[in-house]
């Protein structure tokens, strides 16, 4: 398969990406009176577009070193002319709707009960155990985002924060081999940044801002969003701090999916139940975070192991989606449709029972019949 040549977002022209798309840069505030140096310590705390500011409180603006209380009202009112923050009507609302695309998982299944794939400009988080194909989703995903939009991509980059260690970059040429893509304009396309504690994953969404302002990015990946929290912040004394520094930092991610449009995905960690709820409970485990994760995630997914290699995704909560699962594989070139999904039942139980609760059955008749005497 001959590769194909991935485009570079930022060599796009005018008539590609238009003035109308995208977030206006910081610098556009010189226009308003604002001097570009005032504009340069803005830039300098992280806030590189009109947008950035617009959403921004006025105490958080007085933060920035040589930026007065008077000065923030001037930079706040000039940004407020410039970004619609009033109220519009739910026919335009639905209109700039219909207008955001999804980036494929890599399977049909998938993307059937997602809508298309990954919504941009919201955040998916992806909970569940070890080996249950969060790492192998945000692989491919990595790379399906720079793909055409009618192939299902978001032509755009990808932002990779990992806090495990589990990136491969050769996960990656696997996926592009794929799909007929270039390997080395793939990796190229792929900014990748190792966290090593809490306050260096907040400190890189400053730096992933000023990047995407600079270029066009598509999807930015967090894998995983509290593998970090758990070791910096121990036993209860320190919940409520860790809390609202997770806090923080999803709401840094929300601030940069509403500015740039870009589909953030989150993985998150499950945790065992221990209270009594877990008598009643299929599944005694839940997702890290609690409330705060859970009303900061747009939509969220539960993944659990099925049979080999194939995994079940479930759609947890989402604002505009039924819960639905869906079956796909884990393969050599990333997430992918499993081969005899037809024959696999999500739900042993119901309906024709699956050789491993036929496997059970016939275990537990032969315990108990060597148990009762004749």
């Amino acid at each position: 398969m001959t590769s194909q040549s991935v485009q570079d977002p930022a060599q796009m022209g005018e008539d590609d990406m238009g003035e109308s798309f995208g977030p206006l840069p910081v610098s556009k505030l010189e226009d308003f009176g604002i001097s570009s140096s005032d504009c340069k310590k803005l830039a300098e705390a992280g806030y590189n577009t009109v947008e950035s500011i617009a959403f921004t409180p006025k105490k958080n603006l007085l933060l920035v070193k040589g930026i007065s209380e008077a000065k923030a009202d001037k930079v706040l009112a000039e940004a407020a002319k410039l970004v619609p923050m009033g109220f519009t009507t739910a026919t335009e609302f639905h209109a700039r709707r219909n207008e955001l695309i999804s980036i494929t998982t890599g399977s049909k299944n998938l993307d059937a009960i997602l809508g298309g794939g990954m919504e941009t400009g919201s955040i998916t988080e992806l909970y569940g155990e070890f080996r249950t194909g969060k790492s192998q989703l945000c692989h491919t995903l990595a790379v399906t985002c720079q793909l055409p939009v009618d192939m299902g991509g978001g032509e755009g980059k990808c932002l990779f924060i990992d806090t495990e260690g589990t990136f491969r970059p050769v996960r990656l040429l696997a996926v592009a081999e794929r799909y007929g893509l270039n390997g080395e304009e793939v990796l190229d396309n792929v900014a990748y940044a190792r966290a090593y504690n809490s306050d260096h994953q907040l400190q890189l969404l400053m730096q992933a801002s000023a990047m995407m302002a600079e270029s066009r990015f598509s999807l930015l990946i967090v894998d995983s969003l509290t593998s970090l929290y758990r070791t910096d912040f121990s036993g209860r004394g320190e919940l409520s701090a860790r809390q609202m520094h997770l806090a923080k930092f999803l709401r840094g991610l929300m601030r940069l999916a509403d500015e740039f449009g870009v589909a953030v995905v989150i993985t998150n960690q499950v945790v065992a139940q221990v209270d009594g709820a877990t008598a009643f409970t299929a599944d005694a485990k839940k997702p890290i975070g609690g409330n705060i994760v859970a009303h900061a995630s747009t939509t969220r997914l539960s993944l659990r192991k099925g049979r080999g290699n194939q995994r079940i995704c479930r759609i947890a909560d989402s604002p505009c989606l039924p819960e639905a699962d869906a079956v796909f594989s884990i393969g050599p070139e990333g997430i992918i449709d499993p081969v005899s999904s037809a024959q696999y039942n999500p739900h042993p139980g119901f309906g024709r029972p699956s050789e491993a609760c036929d496997e059970s059955l016939t275990t537990f008749i032969l315990f108990y019949a060597s148990r009762v005497p004749l």
